[in-house]
C-alpha cells in the first residue's frame, strides 16, 4: 500500500530482479516488447511498472515510454492488469490455491489451479517443490509437506526448464488433505457386491466388492476411494463412509458439502469456546442503548448483524442533511486471532447458503445469540455514522465502538408494507420516528448513487421454496423493494467509510476490489451488440456508466435479456485483496467489506484493522495477521468461489429432481448459452438450465459464430441465437448430477444477413484451407 513499508512476514521470493535485463538490453534504454514479455513471464512477482522501470534502470522519459508500451500491450491482449502487478493472459497469479492431482514420471507431484475460468482452456500443471528444510515458512515451526489429493495454498513461480510444466510452486499452506475420494449412490449387485453411481456429470461409474462395501445399502450416498484400476472393465472401489441415504431430507445439499469438500462439523475446541463466551463489557465502548436502531432482514433471518437509524442534521451548514448510521455486529470481540474460533472461521471463509440449511462460518451461541442484534436486548457493535448533504455527497463520518439495543425487528416486507400506507401493530407506532427518516434518507442517498452510476444490471434471482420433506415446492422471483434497496445502499456507504478510515491511518487491510473486463471479454462483447444495431466505444477506459448505456438501450426490447447476460459475462469477477484497484462494478475507488464479518472472514479482518487502528481496546488486528493478509485474501476468495459453485450446483440437483418425474413435456424456454457442441436453454419458470446437443438439431449443418452468439444452418440459414425463445422438451433428468437433457421443438429463425454472410466468408477460408492441405472436411457436425 502507498506509505506502507515491507509487511512483517510477508512472503516474497528471495531472489532480487538483475540490474539490467538478462536477454543483453543496455542499462537505460527501453527494452523491446519482447523482453518486457519474456521478464514478466520469468519474474511474475516483478511484474509492476515500477519494477519494471528498476529492473531495466528507466528514468525521465523512459519511463513514460514504458507506461505508454505498457498500455499497448494491455490493449492488444498481450498482458493483463490484476492488482497492481500484469500477468501475460492465462497466467497464475504469485500465490494460487491448487489441487494436486497426479505425479509425473519421476514421482514428483504435479497441481492445478483449484479455480480455472472455463474460457481459459487447460488450467496449467504446476510442479510442486516439497520442502526438505526442517523449517517452515520464516524459519519457524516444521515445513507443510503435502501428498496426492490435498489442496494447497503455493507461491508460484515460472518454472526453468520449459520441457516440463509452465509453473513450480512452494507450498505455503495445507488447506485440505486427501482430496481424492468420489462420492456416489451405493447400489446393490448380485452376489453382494455393489455399484457406485457417480454424482458428477463427468463422473464415472465403479464396481465395489462385497469385501469393501462395508455397512453400505442400497440408496446410499457413499464416498469412496478408488482401490484398483484395469486395464478392462470399471474401476473398482473401496467405501470409506456413509453420508446417509440418498432419499432422505437435506441429502442434495450433502452432495455439494462433500463434493467441494466445505467443513460443516465444528469441532469440540471451537464448540468449547464459543459456549464459554461471555456477554461482552463497557469497556472500550459508548453507551448508545438510546438510540433506536433497528434491523431489517428476510422475514426467515436468523441472526441479526447490522441495525440502522436515520434523522435530519440538525445543523445550520448542511440544510436538509441527513445522518446515516450503520451498526454492525461486533464480532471481532469474540473470535481473537489465532483462536480456535478464528482458525476455524479462515477455513471456511464465509457460511454457505443452501435452499434448505445454512452451513455458517462461526457456530451459532456467536452468529445467532452473543453476535445477533436482537430486539431488546444488549449487544456489542461497530457503528459508523454518516453525514449526507442534501444532493447525497458523504461529507463526513466517524467510527464507534457501542454497546446498543436493537428498538425493533423487522422483515423487509413489514417495512415495505409501512411505508405504503399498510402499518401493522408493531409498524405503526415506528413510521413517524424511524422508519419516514429511513426512507428520507435514502432519497438523499440515491441522488449521489444516481450521481455515481454504478453497474445497474437487471438479473432477477429466483428462490427455491422448499416442501417438508426437502422436495421443490415451487420456484419464485421474490419482487425486488424499496426495503432491500435501502438496507443495500447504507451498507455500500459503510463499507466506503471503513475503507476510507483505514487509509487515512495507513492501515493494511483487504478490499473487495473488482476489476475492469478484460480487452479480451470488451471485443467479445462488441462483436455480439454490433448484430443487433448496438455500438460500444472502442479503448481500455471504459467506466459502468458506459454498460448502462448499453443496458438502456436494450430496455423494453426483445433484447434485454439476452443483453443484460452478455454485460455480466463480459465482467471479471471480484475478489479479495490487500492490493486497492477499486471496484469497478459499484464505481468506487475505495470498498472493503465491512457488514458482514458473522458470515464473512474479510469482514472480520476488517473489523479488526478498525479496532486496531483507531484504539477501540481489546480484538484489533496483529501484525502476524498484517503479513500475511495476501495468503488470506487469496484463501477466502477461492473459499467464496467454492461456496457459490456450491450452491448453484444444489439448485440445478433440486430443479432436476423436481422435473425428474415430467420427462416427454414441453416447456418454453431461452437460449441462454451457445457452443459448439450445442445450445444451453434456461426454463425461466425453473431457473433451470438443460442442454440441446447439436447432433439432435436436425439434417442441416450447423456452424457457431461466437461473435453472433449463434448455430446456423448452412443450406437452410436458419439457427438459434442467444436469447431466442424456444420451446423443448424434456428428454432426460439426471438428479444426482442436476444436469436436464432437451430435445429442440422450436424450429430454427431465418438469421440476419450479416451472420450468414460472416458464415459464408468463415466456410469458404475453410474450404480454401483444406483445399491447399489437400484434406477433407471432417464428418458430422462441430
Amino acid at each position: 500500500m502507498k506509505g506502507m513499508g515491507k509487511r512483517p512476514g510477508k512472503i516474497g521470493h528471495s531472489s532480487q530482479p538483475p540490474a539490467a535485463d538478462p536477454l543483453n538490453i543496455a542499462h537505460g534504454a527501453l527494452p523491446s516488447r519482447e523482453v518486457i514479455l519474456r521478464f514478466i513471464a520469468d519474474h511474475p512477482q516483478k511484474a509492476s511498472k515500477r519494477e519494471l522501470a528498476k529492473a531495466f534502470g528507466l528514468k525521465g522519459e523512459s519511463r513514460v515510454e514504458l507506461k505508454h508500451l505498457l498500455r499497448e500491450l494491455e490493449q492488444e491482449g498481450m498482458l493483463q492488469k490484476t492488482r497492481k502487478s500484469l500477468i501475460r493472459p492465462g497466467a497464475l497469479p504469485p500465490v494460487t490455491v491448487l489441487d494436486i492431482t497426479t505425479r509425473d514420471k519421476d514421482g514428483e507431484l504435479i497441481g492445478r489451479p483449484a479455480e480455472w475460468p472455463d474460457d481459459q482452456g487447460v488450467a496449467p500443471a504446476v510442479a510442486i517443490r516439497q520442502s526438505t528444510s526442517p523449517a517452515g515458512r520464516n524459519g519457524k515451526g516444521k515445513a507443510p509437506v503435502a501428498g496426492m489429493g490435498d489442496r494447497i495454498l503455493a507461491k508460484i513461480f515460472p518454472a526453468a526448464d520449459r520441457g516440463g510444466p509452465a509453473y513450480t510452486a512452494r507450498i505455503i499452506k495445507i488447506l485440505d488433505k486427501r482430496r481424492t475420494a468420489s462420492m456416489g449412490v451405493f447400489k446393490d449387485a448380485p452376489g453382494g457386491a455393489g455399484r457406485l453411481l457417480p454424482i458428477d456429470r463427468r463422473g464415472e461409474e465403479m464396481v465395489i466388492d462385497p469385501d469393501y462395501k462395508g455397512e453400505a445399502k442400497d440408496g446410499d450416498l457413499v464416498e469412496v476411494e478408488v482401490a484398483r484400476l484395469s486395464r478392462f472393465g470399471l474401476p473398482r472401489a473401496k467405501v470409506l463412509s456413509i453420508i446417509g441415504s440418498v432419499a432422505s431430507e437435506k441429502a442434495i445439499s450433502m452432495i455439494a458439502i462433500h463434493a467441494h469438500g466445505i467443513p460443516h462439523i465444528f469441532p469440540p475446541a471451537v464448540v468449547a469456546e464459543a459456549d464459554d463466551a461471555k456477554p461482552a463489557t463497557m469497556s472500550h465502548r459508548e453507551d448508545w442503548r438510546d438510540v433506536p436502531l433497528i434491523t431489517i432482514d428476510p422475514a426467515d433471518a436468523k441472526d441479526h448483524d447490522d441495525a440502522v437509524y436515520a434523522e435530519t442534521d440538525p445543523s445550520a451548514d448542511n440544510r436538509d442533511g441527513v445522518i446515516v448510521t450503520v451498526a454492525i455486529a461486533d464480532v471481532s470481540y469474540y473470535v481473537r486471532p489465532n483462536s480456535p474460533l478464528d482458525r476455524e472461521a479462515l477455513k471456511r471463509g464465509n457460511s454457505v447458503y443452501f435452499p434448505d440449511r445454512v452451513v455458517p462460518m462461526l457456530p451459532e451461541r456467536i452468529s445467532n445469540d452473543l453476535c445477533s442484534l436482537r430486539e431488546g436486548l444488549d449487544r456489542p457493535a461497530l457503528a459508523v455514522r454518516m453525514v449526507f448533504s442534501n444532493d447525497g455527497r458523504k461529507i463526513g463520518h466517524t467510527f464507534h465502538r457501542i454497546m446498543m439495543k436493537s428498538a425493533a425487528k423487522l422483515s423487509y416486507q413489514q417495512a415495505q408494507a409501512a411505508i405504503d400506507g399498510k402499518p401493522d401493530d408493531k409498524t405503526g407506532p415506528l413510521l413517524e420516528p424511524i422508519l419516514k427518516p429511513l426512507w428520507n434518507a435514502y432519497r438523499v442517498m440515491t441522488r449521489g448513487r444516481e450521481r455515481r452510476q454504478p453497474l445497474e444490471l437487471d438479473m432477477p434471482e429466483r428462490k427455491i421454496l422448499l416442501k417438508p420433506d426437502g422436495t421443490v415446492d415451487r420456484v419464485f422471483v421474490p419482487p425486488r423493494l424499496d426495503a432491500h434497496k435501502l438496507i443495500e445502499e447504507m451498507m455500500i456507504q459503510a463499507n466506503v467509510s471503513a475503507a476510507e478510515t483505514l487509509e487515512k491511518k495507513r492501515q493494511v487491510l483487504i478490499y473487495r476490489i473488482h476489476d475492469g473486463p478484460t480487452l479480451a471479454k470488451q471485443e467479445v462483447l462488441r462483436e455480439f451488440l454490433a448484430t443487433l444495431g448496438i455500438s460500444l466505444a472502442k479503448g481500455g477506459n471504459m467506466r459502468a456508466n458506459n454498460f448502462n448505456m448499453i443496458l438502456a438501450k436494450a430496455d423494453d426490447t426483445p433484447h434485454q435479456t439476452m443483453v443484460n447476460e452478455m454485460v455480466l459475462r463480459s465482467q471479471s469477477q471480484a475478489i479479495y485483496s490487500p492490493e486497492n484497484i477499486g471496484h469497478f462494478g459499484l464505481n468506487l475507488m475505495k470498498y472493503a467489506h465491512f457488514t458482514s464479518p458473522i458470515r464473512r472472514y474479510a469482514d472480520l479482518i476488517v473489523h479488526r484493522a478498525l479496532v486496531g487502528s483507531l484504539g477501540f481496546g481489546e480484538g484489533g488486528i496483529t501484525p502476524d495477521e498484517e503479513g500475511v493478509l495476501d495468503d488470506i485474501a487469496a484463501e477466502i476468495s477461492t473459499f467464496e468461489r467454492r461456496a457459490m459453485a456450491a450452491e448453484r450446483e444444489t439448485i440445478d440437483r433440486l430443479i432436476a429432481h423436481h422435473l425428474a418425474g415430467r420427462i416427454g413435456e414441453e416447456f418454453e424456454g431461452r437460449v441462454s448459452g451457445v457452443t459448439k457442441s450445442g445450445l444451453f436453454v434456461t426454463l425461466p419458470d425453473y431457473g433451470a438450465d438443460g442442454f440441446v446437443p447439436i447432433s439432435t438439431l436436425g439434417t442441416d449443418y450447423f456452424i457457431y459464430d461466437e461473435a453472433h452468439q449463434a448455430l446456423t444452418g448452412e443450406k437452410t440459414g436458419l439457427g438459434y441465437r442467444l436469447g431466442d425463445s424456444v420451446t423443448v422438451k424434456l428428454a432426460e433428468a439426471i438428479p444426482l448430477a442436476g444436469a436436464l437433457r432437451f430435445e429442440m421443438i422450436s424450429e430454427g429463425r431465418k438469421m440476419p444477413t450479416a451472420v450468414r454472410s460472416f458464415h459464408k466468408a468463415g466456410r469458404r477460408d475453410a474450404s480454401r484451407a483444406r483445399k491447399k492441405a489437400g484434406t477433407r472436411p471432417p464428418r458430422g457436425r462441430q
